[in-house]
């Protein structure tokens, strides 16, 4: 009854939302009807995601969560960079990243904090996790520090040089953590009763519930500019807040239900897999397609863009690195979460 409820729903939201957008409704009609739909399109993803890493395992299933929500990402991201909005791009990664880390990671300790009073994952994968985060602020701050020297024509340079050397180190991880240690990195296997469709079938509802996900993200931050200039928030406020937070945290909630079903690892590939894979992999790509674009967008992020994403990956490291959480730390994180977006709504 659950899943018909969940099924019906999303269909019906998903319709409804799709003919508000195409024909131009009210905003707030649209505004409305997209956010149930991500709701819907969310367990939706969370059960698919949850039915894939029965077969492949938790840190696959995680995986190929963040990788498709990233996709759609990417998508929405190609649209910035045609009209040349990089500043709002820029923005909108830096509250992936944080989001991820803080907003998705946070609640998913949390929540699944109240119900497990301890809850483990792969110490080893924590700490590599750790030292990948350090490599994301490294690559980001040093041609923030340097670029003042620098011409514009040597700044896209060193921009398209930086974004090469994060994708090769990106895949090698990939290398690393998938085949040649894949097993020194893998969590113990929890099974909580038989999964909801085949390996076949939960891939399939994976890749639509993304899609149907990336499609009701787009509309609904297509209605932001409208009722966030009745409010009066900044760019910097609704590129690295609202729209992350609706394009990507409600795509990864998925990460809270796996942390519910005391699946950590899942939780934890999920939220600081995709921020990861966000600054090493999706930032630098979406770097190389502006070149193709004949306007090269630099890897130079504002100070205000850096220091949201340092305190976020300082706070997450110390949470994350002993492998082990309890539903305080989840607080934690989400406290500096509340205190980042009080300050950007101010700036």
């Amino acid at each position: 009854m659950k899943a018909k409820f969940l099924h019906g729903g999303l269909a019906i939201s998903f319709v409804l939302s799709g003919i508000a957008h195409y024909t131009h409704m009210n905003t707030i009609v649209q505004f409305v009807l997209s956010a149930i739909t991500i709701l819907f399109a969310a367990g939706f993803l969370g059960k698919a995601t949850e039915s894939v890493a029965h077969y492949a395992g938790d840190r696959l299933g995680g995986f190929l969560n963040a990788t498709f929500g990233n996709a759609a990402e990417l998508i929405i991201a190609i649209f910035l960079i045609k009209d040349g909005l990089f500043d709002i791009l820029k923005a909108s990664l830096t509250g992936a990243i944080i989001g991820n880390l803080l907003l998705v990671l946070g609640l998913s300790i949390l929540l699944g904090g109240l119900k497990f009073k301890e809850q483990k994952f792969n110490k080893t994968l924590a700490s590599h996790n750790a030292s990948l985060m350090v490599l994301a602020i490294v690559a980001l701050f040093i041609p923030a520090v340097f670029v003042k020297d620098l011409t514009p024509k040597e700044t896209s340079s060193m921009s398209m040089i930086v974004a090469g050397i994060l994708i090769v180190a990106y895949l090698l991880w990939l290398l690393f953590s998938m085949v040649t240690h894949k097993n020194e990195l893998a969590d113990e296997v929890v099974q909580h009763g038989e999964p909801a469709w085949s390996k076949r079938t939960s891939i399939i509802f994976l890749v639509l519930a993304t899609a149907m996900v990336g499609f009701t993200s787009e509309w609904l931050v297509g209605t932001l500019e409208e009722i966030t200039h009745r409010f009066g928030l900044s760019e910097l406020f609704v590129g690295a807040f609202l729209i992350a937070i609706i394009g990507n945290a409600a795509e990864h909630s998925a990460a809270v239900m796996m942390a519910m079903k005391n699946k950590m690892g899942a939780a934890v590939e999920i939220a600081v897999g995709s921020s990861l894979q966000i600054a090493l992999f999706v930032a630098p790509v979406l770097i190389i397609i502006s070149f193709f674009f004949g306007n090269t967008m630099d890897i130079v992020f504002t100070t205000y863009e850096l220091a949201a994403i340092a305190v976020a990956v300082l706070i997450t490291k110390s949470i994350s690195q002993d492998g082990s959480t309890s539903w305080y730390e989840g607080v934690l994180l989400l406290v500096v979460y509340v205190i980042l977006g009080i300050v950007f709504y101010l700036v």
